[in-house]
């Protein structure tokens, strides 16, 4: 009878084995496309900062730099915070442990507050764009671009580019996002003095 037993489970333990192998190898395939996505938002980020960081023009009518304008210093800043939040997280997710349970999070809660950072610097400079092309006659404020062409032309590539890094990182949500609720259970009720309050941990 002992015999038979151990026959069947030498039987079993290479598939249990296989099975293993097999998950190990999609858990590093995930991680391994994860990395590289993680990566991929650095070029355009840098992209983007360069063309503004060099938006200048000097003509008869004046100078004007990006400097001189607001929401073009935040586009700067936002995509230079997210180039480097993508080569950190880039590395962190290329180690080999698995992710805890409070790097998950961490991980889902910033990529979710820099995809809507990143977001809102595109979409107030393209409203800002649209009024330097278009003017606005309800004000009285008249097109600047077409005295400054040149500027307005680099100042709308950096928005293009700057399109695509929110691309970019709203797949690194979505993966974040599955990674976390795939894994972990969502946080605990608990009822204290009549008040439910969650529990993360």
């Amino acid at each position: 009878m002992s015999t038979v037993i151990e026959k069947s489970a030498a039987e079993v333990a290479p598939g249990h084995e296989l099975e293993g192998m097999s998950s190990n190898g999609n858990g590093s395939s995930l991680r391994t496309a994860e990395t590289l996505l993680r990566l991929l938002p650095i070029a355009p980020c840098v992209a983007a900062l360069l063309v503004m960081l060099h938006d200048s023009q000097d003509n008869e009518f004046g100078s004007v730099s990006y400097s001189h304008i607001g929401a073009f210093r935040f586009l700067v800043h936002a995509n230079g915070i997210c180039a480097g939040y993508s080569l950190l997280s880039a590395i962190i997710s290329a180690k080999s442990r698995p992710p805890t349970k409070s790097l998950a999070w961490t991980f889902f809660f910033i990529d979710q507050l820099l995809t809507y950072i990143i977001l809102g610097a595109g979409a107030v400079l393209t409203e800002v764009l649209y009024l330097a092309y278009k003017g606005d006659s309800t004000i009285t404020w008249s097109p600047a671009c077409g005295s400054y062409g040149g500027f307005c032309h680099k100042a709308t590539t950096s928005v293009v580019i700057t399109f695509l890094v929110v691309a970019c990182f709203v797949l690194i949500s979505l993966i974040s996002s599955y990674k976390l609720f795939s894994k972990f259970d969502a946080p605990a009720i608990n009822s204290i003095k009549g008040i439910r309050t969650a529990t993360f941990g």
